[in-house]
């Protein structure tokens, strides 16, 4: 699996448990709904972390429960 795998599966699983649309994120996160979508779409390869912040920030969550999961725990290096 690849970080940007790990991210977009992050977001999809926090949107899930929490019953939202990505574009319900994109308005809790202050963030146009075409970044989150090119995200979950890979066009947009390398996001940066400010925006996993604002999406944090929505999702009412910290950095570090975002990527506290088995994923991010098993990336290698190279990815």
């Amino acid at each position: 699996m690849t970080a940007q795998e790990a991210v977009r599966n992050r977001i999809l699983q926090l949107c899930g448990e929490r019953n939202i649309t990505i574009n319900k994120l994109a308005t809790l996160a202050a963030l146009p709904p075409s970044s989150v979508k090119n995200i979950l779409y890979g066009k947009s390869q390398n996001p940066k972390l400010l925006t996993i912040k604002l999406i944090c920030d929505g999702l009412g969550i910290t950095l570090s429960e975002f990527f506290d999961t088995d994923d991010f725990n098993q990336l290698d290096t190279d990815t």
